[in-house]
């Protein structure tokens, strides 16, 4: 694989975490860098656990919400209301 040169800034925490990765591992530095910038990119369309938590509480709150009514019923309702809409005007006069 071919490979190209590029410069990072990083600040020292970050570059010692780097260096003890790399001996642990016994692998180059860029190596390690390689792994975690593959390990990043497959995990960018994942939630973050504030995401996650964030869903599952709408998730809890909305729930609760759903009319425990059937199915059928809904399906009657709406065709009713398509068809009063198509018929139009009001059923009773206005006084």
């Amino acid at each position: 694989m071919a490979t190209v040169k590029v410069t990072f800034s990083l600040d020292p925490a970050t570059v010692d975490l780097l260096h003890a990765a790399a001996q642990r591992l016994n692998q180059p530095k860029s190596a390690v860098v390689r792994a975690a910038i593959r390990d990043l990119y497959a995990r960018l369309d994942r939630l973050s656990e504030a995401e996650r938590l964030r869903l599952l509480a709408a998730f809890d709150e909305l729930v609760p919400q759903i009319p425990e009514r059937p199915a059928e019923d809904v399906e009657r309702e709406i065709r009713e209301i398509r068809a009063s809409r198509r018929r139009g005007g009001r059923r009773t006069p206005v006084e």
